[in-house]
């Protein structure tokens, strides 16, 4: 990844980079940026992990890629029996609460509930990842089929073990993260070098 203090190229949904970080290191208040040492918030640096193969510039359903891009923070989503509401805007995960990853269907990239006969992920799950999820919008709301889904920030499996193409963060850091972070944020995803 290029540091993105001096990036200039478009990204995936045609933001340009050019100077999004004035000054120090953060930038606006409300953005977030990962650069090749972390997340960047509030001038504070979060280790963080991302898709297991990298930053891509064309995002697919399943390549294991963090989709380059300026992507905005559309929801945040948490675990009410494991954790007290982070933020007023965040909304509970019910048990019955699922994303839909089957590209064939019009549910595509949305939430969903159970049953749902499509291919889909489960938001309430027995390890911790999805304590705490930060939503995007990726491919999202007018989903593309195949262009990638559930791009999400959520809690990580360990350090250094990557996504399906999300950022993962320490559960603490993500905590602390959401607590400050206001509803439409920017999540700033340069392109590799």
């Amino acid at each position: 990844m290029i540091d993105p203090t001096k990036a200039t190229e478009l990204g995936s949904k045609g933001h340009r980079f050019g100077r999004v970080f004035p000054g120090a290191r953060g930038g606006r208040p409300a953005d977030l940026a990962l650069s090749r040492s972390g997340l960047w918030f509030r001038k504070r640096r979060f280790p963080c992990t991302i898709g297991r193969n990298g930053v891509v510039a064309e995002k697919r359903e399943g390549d294991g890629g963090t989709p380059a891009g300026i992507h905005r923070i559309v929801g945040m989503l948490y675990r009410s029996d494991r954790m007290a509401r982070p933020a007023p805007w965040a909304r509970a995960i019910r048990t019955d609460d699922c994303w839909c990853d089957d590209t064939g269907h019009p549910a595509y990239n949305h939430m969903v509930r159970a049953p749902f006969g499509a291919s889909h992920e489960r938001l309430w799950r027995s390890d911790r990842l999805y304590d705490l999820v930060l939503l995007t919008d990726w491919n999202w709301p007018d989903a593309m089929p195949g262009a990638g889904s559930a791009i999400f920030a959520h809690c990580w499996r360990r350090a250094g073990c990557p996504t399906e193409g999300c950022i993962a963060l320490r559960p603490d850091h993500l905590t602390w993260i959401a607590r400050h972070l206001p509803l439409g944020a920017r999540l700033i995803v340069p392109p590799q070098a």
